[in-house]
C-alpha cells in the first residue's frame, strides 16, 4: 500500500535504505547516537512497519510503529501501535508530507484490521492533534534532596536483602517485578524479545547522556524471591571537594507490594557522596504521599504519551468500566471517516460492546478527547468543563466519566 503527498510516495524502506533512514532521523531530531543505538532501534522496528516519504530518489521523511499490547482500565490488554521515528527533512516540509504517513498508518492499521489504539510521544505535541492524538497520560518529574528522613516509615520495608548486581545478570528476575506491576496500571507495555531488553540496558555513551554506567539494586525477600529493584545512574560532580553534588539518575523503580518499593526508594536516597534523586512518577504515585514534604522535591507535571482510537468500536469494547455504561457517543473524526457518527457503548467491569446505533446521541465529542479519556487518566467531565465535550442528555455526562475513568493513573513505563 502506498499514499502519496503530492508527487513524494509514501511506503516502508527497503533494507538498502537504512542508512538513509537512519541519518534523517539524526538530522530531523538534531541527534547523533553511536551506530549501535541505530542497529538497536532498526532491530525493534519491522521492516513492514516503517515508512518513508521519496522526491525521487531522495528519502525525506521518516516514520514506524511498534507492536505493543498495552494495558487498559480493567487489566486487560489491547494491540496498540507505538508510533516513533517521525521525522520531515526540513527542506521538505507544508507538503503535506506528515499528512501522508499518518494517512499511510492509520488508515492501513484500520483496512488490515490490526491495532485498535496507537500512541506516541509527542516531541511537538500541537502537531499530532490534528490526527486525532490526545494527551492520556502525565507524569511528575522529581528532585528528591539525599536522606530519607523525609520519607514515611513503611512497616516492613527494612526487611529485605539488597544485592547490587550487573544489570544484565539480574535483568530476568527484574523482568519478574516489572511483569507484577505489568497488567495493574492502564498505559504500561510490555517487554518482549531481546531487543527491548537490550533496548531496558543500553549503557552506550548516548544513554549515559553524560552520566555514568547503569546500576542495578535487587531486593529479595527472605526465600530469595526478587521483590523490588532499581535501575540507575549516577552523574557524578566534585567541583565542590568539600560537598560533593552528585546526582542520582533514576531509569525505572518496581516493587511488588508497598513494603519493597519503599526499600528501594530508601536506598536511593541514601546513596553516599549524592544530592538529590531526579526521577520521574505516575500522578498518583506512592511516593508522592509518602514525602512528608513533596515541595522539596520541586514536582513538575509534565506531559506524557498522546493516544488516538483507530478503530472506536474495537478499542472502547477492549477495556473495562469502573461502573455501568449505556451511552450514545456522537463522535467527529475528519481524518479517519469510518469512526465518526453514533456509536452505543454498554459495558462495566466484566466487559463492554459498542455498535453502531441511529439512537439519539448523549454525548458529543471529538476522536481526540476519547483518546485522553480512554486509560482513565483524563475524565471526560473535566473535558466537558473545558469545552470539549458536550451534554446532549441531562445525567450522561456524569455517568460516563465515573465509567470511563481509572482508579489507578495510566503510565508510560519507557519511552520508545
Amino acid at each position: 500500500m502506498s499514499f502519496e503527498a503530492a508527487s513524494h510516495p509514501v511506503r516502508p524502506i527497503t533494507d538498502g535504505e537504512v542508512e538513509a533512514f537512519t541519518a534523517q532521523i539524526d538530522l530531523g531530531f538534531h541527534e547523533n547516537p553511536p551506530q549501535e543505538a541505530h542497529d538497536l532501534w532498526m532491530r525493534l522496528l519491522p521492516r513492514e512497519r516503517s515508512v518513508a516519504a521519496f522526491d525521487g530518489d531522495e528519502l525525506v521523511s521518516t516514520g514506524g510503529s511498534f507492536p505493543f499490547a498495552m494495558t487498559v482500565p480493567g487489566g486487560t490488554t489491547v494491540p496498540t501501535a507505538g508510533v516513533t521515528m517521525i521525522t520531515v527533512k526540513p527542506t521538505h516540509r507544508r507538503r503535506g508530507i506528515l499528512t501522508a504517513m499518518m494517512r499511510h498508518q492509520l488508515h492501513g492499521w484500520h483496512e488490515r484490521g490490526e491495532e485498535p489504539v496507537a500512541t506516541l510521544q509527542a516531541s511537538e505535541p500541537a502537531i499530532y492533534g490534528r490526527f486525532g492524538y490526545g494527551l492520556a497520560t502525565q507524569q511528575v518529574d522529581l528532585k528528591v534532596p539525599r536522606g530519607d528522613n523525609g520519607l514515611s516509615a513503611v512497616p516492613g520495608s527494612d526487611k529485605f536483602r539488597l544485592r547490587m548486581l550487573p544489570p544484565t545478570e539480574a535483568y530476568d528476575r527484574c523482568q519478574e517485578v516489572f511483569e507484577a506491576n505489568r497488567l495493574g496500571r492502564p498505559g504500561m507495555l510490555p517487554r518482549v524479545g531481546e531487543g527491548w531488553r537490550d533496548s531496558a540496558l543500553a549503557d552506550d555513551e548516548f544513554a549515559r547522556d553524560e552520566a555514568g554506567p547503569l546500576r542495578c539494586v535487587l531486593a529479595e525477600d527472605a526465600d530469595g524471591r526478587a521483590v523490588g529493584f532499581a535501575r540507575y545512574r549516577v552523574k557524578e560532580d566534585f567541583d565542590n571537594p568539600a560537598h560533593p553534588d552528585c546526582k542520582v539518575r533514576v531509569q525505572e523503580v518496581y516493587g511488588r507490594d508497598l513494603a519493597s518499593y519503599v526499600a528501594m526508594w530508601r536506598f536511593l536516597l541514601d546513596l553516599d557522596l549524592t544530592s538529590e534523586v531526579h526521577a520521574s512518577v505516575p500522578v498518583d504515585d506512592p511516593l508522592m504521599y509518602l514525602l512528608t514534604d513533596t515541595r522539596r522535591s520541586l514536582p513538575q507535571l509534565r506531559d506524557d504519551m498522546y493516544l488516538r482510537l483507530v478503530d472506536v468500536d474495537r478499542a472502547l469494547a477492549a477495556r473495562r468500566y469502573s461502573g455501568p455504561v449505556d451511552v450514545v457517543l456522537e463522535v467527529a473524526d475528519s481524518f479517519c471517516p469510518w469512526n465518526a457518527g453514533r456509536w452505543r457503548l454498554r459495558g462495566d467491569a466484566d466487559g463492554a460492546v459498542c455498535e453502531r446505533t441511529t439512537d439519539p446521541a448523549d454525548l458529543v465529542l471529538g476522536v481526540r478527547e476519547l483518546g485522553s479519556a480512554y486509560l482513565g487518566g483524563l475524565s471526560l467531565s473535566a473535558l466537558a468543563r473545558a469545552g470539549r465535550v458536550e451534554e446532549l442528555r441531562a445525567g450522561t455526562l456524569a455517568a460516563a466519566s465515573r465509567a470511563f475513568v481509572s482508579d489507578v493513573a495510566p503510565w508510560l513505563p519507557f519511552g520508545f
